[in-house]
């Protein structure tokens, strides 16, 4: 292995067996006090992370043909969030080897190693914001501690392959100490995934209909209605108001995650992507949205201020098209990390979101390839809010 600092290996299998007593007495389920019964919430994005786990890519069928290509697209992401060492990457590899690999092309690419800590956890693939832990806060007299939520992923209802990944919760508890919630209804495990909501931190969940409410297609709670479903995330999340937007844009392998169209980028404001060309076919459900975010309201009853965000140009793959979003940007603790696709409105959207944060950079990802994943970097990260124990 190359002589790059301290860059912690951790055998999450080893650390399974050795600590399952301990596990055990930590997981909660639905008959004991759910995470909001207990003071915890999910904070928002913008706050102050201790790290960003990410999955390093290993399975091909996500980016055909290219993934040694978005190795190197790792690199950056990781550069950029290490900066100025302010917050860790948790990376999970498959084994020991993996890592060694890992290693080499974060350092190439100029990556702060020393603050990335190699996870050995077996993944089938590496959309750590849909299968990585779900973080809740709380305070503690002057101290914050932070629990997990175990969503179940079950791979949007679509593929059969997640069994490696649903267990990545449990081994982040594990790791971390951190105590377990596995997310209940009716004494039946409730599916979301982390791409699929959005929350100010202040009691406001952003959702679509199109995801959790389509009846037929990639059904992740059968037979739980809208109702249900908000009272689980009430539960497990501690919010208290929902907005529940229309679709996602065409080529969503996840069928309408809200991270594709609407994001707080504070408390009171939203971006919300808008299609401009009638003759796209993503012109129509956008605009629906924008009739629905009207209907929204914030926790305090007022309707949040909503800035328009560009699309790029449709882009396709061997005949398919990709769901390219601006919206899809991560905010770490150094910088807003926003995927730009070669188009004009790469910059326009650059400039919309600086105006908006102006306590950190806001900086483009390339990801024309990554977005052939189906997912750029939203979708690749999960925050890990700071808090004491």
């Amino acid at each position: 292995m190359d002589n790059l600092g301290p860059s912690p290996i951790v055998d999450g299998q080893d650390m399974a067996s050795g600590r399952k007593a301990k596990a055990t007495a930590m997981v909660t389920a639905e008959a004991t006090p759910t995470p909001a019964e207990l003071g915890y919430a999910m904070p928002a994005e913008w706050e102050q992370h201790e790290a960003t786990w990410l999955g390093w890519p290993h399975n091909p069928t996500d980016w055909p043909d290219k993934l040694d290509t978005i190795r190197w697209v790792y690199g950056e992401i990781v550069r950029k969030i290490v900066r100025g060492e302010r917050e860790r990457v948790r990376l999970l590899v498959n084994n020991r080897a993996e890592a060694a690999l890992a290693r080499r092309y974060l350092s190439r690419a100029g990556a702060e190693v020393g603050e990335v800590e190699f996870i050995v956890h077996p993944t089938n693939r590496g959309w750590t914001r849909d299968s990585g832990p779900v973080f809740v806060r709380r305070r503690v007299g002057r101290q914050c501690e932070t629990a997990i939520v175990h969503f179940h992923f079950n791979a949007w209802a679509k593929y059969r392959d997640w069994q490696k990944d649903r267990r990545v919760p449990e081994t982040a508890a594990r790791l971390l100490r951190k105590e377990l919630f596995r997310a209940e209804h009716a004494g039946r495990p409730f599916v979301i995934e982390g791409g699929g909501i959005e929350v100010n931190g202040c009691g406001t969940l952003l959702t679509t209909e199109e995801c959790y409410l389509d009846p037929k297609v990639q059904v992740r709670n059968p037979g739980l209605g809208r109702r249900e479903i908000e009272r689980a995330l009430e539960r497990y999340l501690g919010v208290t108001r929902f907005g529940w937007l229309a679709a996602g844009p065409v080529g969503d392998d996840t069928h309408g995650h809200i991270d594709d169209i609407c994001r707080f980028v504070d408390r009171r404001t939203v971006v919300l992507v808008r299609e401009r060309n009638r003759r796209d076919a993503n012109y129509r459900p956008l605009a629906e949205n924008w009739e629905r975010i009207q209907d929204v309201r914030l926790e305090d009853g007022c309707r949040p201020e909503v800035v328009p965000l560009p699309m790029p140009a449709p882009l396709h793959f061997d005949g398919y098209r990709l769901p390219a979003s601006y919206a899809n940007f991560y905010i770490a603790n150094e910088g807003v990390l926003v995927p730009t696709f070669n188009d004009p409105n790469d910059r326009v959207a650059l400039g919309t979101l600086g105006e908006l944060f102006r306590d950190r950079p806001v900086v483009g990802i390339h990801a024309v390839d990554l977005v052939l994943g189906f997912g750029t970097l939203h979708c690749l990260t999960q925050q890990q809010p700071a808090g004491g124990s």
